[in-house]
């Protein structure tokens, strides 16, 4: 029977709670929600329907009935893709491309056009062109987002653009480059430096990595195909990788133990929030950063061609083989202009064509010339 005893007679009970120095546990970060915030994704999908919104404005100043006549796919109307033979990838004339923003080297060094090193990211030659990355983007850029936020994952997309952009036009100084390539290797590089300088939260470390470095190697394999812009890929993924970090820091783990141990256990005791290793990387990859967007920037508007001094940096985009070559093709035109009305003549197949310009822009000619000769 329960009841209370006398006063000479009381029970004293002690609960004693073990101590269990040896014996620490604690949940695995990222299956723990209370130790990383999970974030909604919204700034990769507006990225995505932006790119796919402006892909739409382009063709529609393209205007391919209008200004070429003959077009593919005709029965889109003023939506409908120029020839072919000129974009295979179903999109718009590289002057319309020219005229939205594409980067073109020469209109940044002569016209101050620095924004273009910019507007090129979101901007694409064709359908293929937009869908192949934008499904990229989706999946690399979700998880991202999930992990870090919107404006870590923001910051990192759209500067590492932006040093692909730098890296291309210090190498590529004639034709246009458009896409979001540069930026979506950055995504890459980003994930690979936040597995290095988070190393102690992760587990199944050497499977991770050597996963992402051969999705890395291939993706980057590819640039050496010709007609690929590899040096967007590569200065996207450098400036990627070094803004990871920067941007995408975790804590140590024994940080996060000390923090999510549960009641009843002791966890180590953590000195500071992350290790010396990771703030010597945030502080170097820092200073490369803005060293390396420095000196690139007034090389370009310098006019520096980083070819001329490195006779090997050409293989880093093209690797000749039997079954391509690597050299383009230098054409010329001839040409015969009557009020608005140019005919051009390309010298090295004999094709002719008539075009309509509303001024004398050199160079729109030679971008005219050069899809006469493709």
């Amino acid at each position: 029977m329960m009841g209370r005893d006398g006063a000479g007679n009381d029970v004293v009970e002690i609960k004693v709670h073990p101590r269990r120095e040896n014996n620490v546990r604690s949940a695995p970060p990222y299956q723990n929600n209370s130790v990383f915030k999970k974030w909604v994704p919204w700034l990769v999908p507006l990225f995505v329907v932006s790119n796919i919104a402006v892909f739409i404005a382009v063709m529609y100043v393209n205007d391919c009935p209008t200004n070429s006549g003959s077009c593919a796919a005709p029965s889109l109307g003023r939506f409908s893709f120029q020839p072919l033979k000129e974009n295979p990838l179903l999109g718009p004339s590289s002057s319309t491309l020219v005229k939205m923003g594409a980067l073109d080297v020469a209109r940044v060094v002569n016209k101050n056009q620095s924004w273009r090193l910019i507007s090129c990211i979101w901007l694409h030659a064709g359908v293929f062109h937009v869908v192949a990355n934008m499904l990229s983007l989706l999946l690399i850029g979700i998880r991202l987002e999930q992990e870090f936020g919107f404006f870590r994952v923001g910051l990192v997309y759209i500067i590492s653009g932006f040093g692909g952009s730098l890296l291309s036009a210090l190498f590529i100084q004639t034709g246009i480059s458009v896409g979001a390539s540069g930026a979506l290797f950055g995504l890459l590089g980003g994930m690979l430096s936040e597995l290095i300088t988070n190393w102690t939260i992760y587990a199944n470390k050497v499977a991770a990595l050597t996963t992402l470095l051969c999705i890395i190697a291939i993706n980057l394999a590819v640039g050496l195909l010709p007609h690929v812009d590899n040096y967007a890929h590569i200065g996207g993924f450098l400036s990627g990788f070094f803004l990871g970090f920067v941007f995408l820091i975790r804590p140590q783990f024994k940080w996060i133990n000390q923090k999510a141990c549960p009641p009843g256990y002791i966890a180590p005791p953590a000195k500071s929030k992350h290790k010396t290793y990771q703030y010597v990387l945030w502080i170097v990859s820092l200073i490369v950063i803005l060293v390396g967007f420095t000196l690139g920037m007034v090389a370009l508007l310098r006019g520096v061609n980083v070819n001329d001094h490195c006779s090997w940096c050409h293989y880093l985009s093209c690797v000749p083989t039997s079954l391509w070559s690597c050299n383009s093709r230098q054409v010329s035109c001839q040409s015969a202009q009557l009020g608005n009305q140019l005919n051009l003549t390309c010298m090295s197949n004999g094709k002719s064509n008539l075009y309509y310009l509303s001024g004398d822009d050199l160079s729109k000619v030679q971008q005219l010339c050069a899809q006469l000769c493709n």
